[in-house]
């Protein structure tokens, strides 16, 4: 009897403020390579997110749905000690433009530096959320524009809410 195939478990880091279509295509292909994607949500003090971290981790929830390959988790402090903790061999991370492997680069690097056994995998995003990023749909959204393209819809109702708020208030 041929001995059972250890699960591969992947971390997805990010801050998914808010979480787009790009993240989602980025979750749904990481799934066709890894047993497990665990979504975590980096707790960064140095940033200050429009949605927190309770919000965020319910609209991913609602983004990826009811699935046991899946898990949502926070984490502050270094990548890769979370990472072992999880027991993640590898590091998911998305690029968009050659502006973002640069600093993806450098990040992949430092955590080879701190965990040799940890890899880091990077995916591209798909050609129609090439452009998108959680910064540009803030802004977007702050404005009083359209993202409904840009993200999941099963969140876009909570964005909206959050959006209007935001907006009354600057007002």
């Amino acid at each position: 009897m041929p001995a059972a195939r250890a699960r591969t478990i992947a971390v997805y880091p990010g801050t998914f403020d808010p979480i787009t279509n790009g993240h989602r295509d980025i979750v749904r292909r990481a799934l066709g390579l890894f047993d497990q994607v665990v979504v975590a949500l980096a707790v960064n003090v140095n940033k200050r997110p429009l949605f927190s971290l309770a919000t965020r981790m319910t609209m991913i929830r609602d983004v990826v749905g009811d699935n046991d390959r899946v898990k949502v988790d926070s984490f502050e402090g270094l990548l890769v000690d979370f990472a072992r903790l999880r027991g993640a061999r590898f590091l998911i991370r998305g690029l968009r433009a050659v502006a973002d492997f640069e600093y993806e680069f450098q990040f992949a690097h430092m955590n080879r530096q701190l965990a040799p056994d940890i890899e880091t995998i990077f995916l591209p995003t798909n050609e129609e959320n090439f452009y998108v990023s959680s910064s540009l749909v803030r802004e977007v959204g702050l404005m009083g524009g359209d993202v409904s393209r840009l993200v999941p819809s099963t969140i876009l109702e909570t964005l909206n809410k959050r959006f209007k708020k935001a907006r009354k208030r600057g007002a």
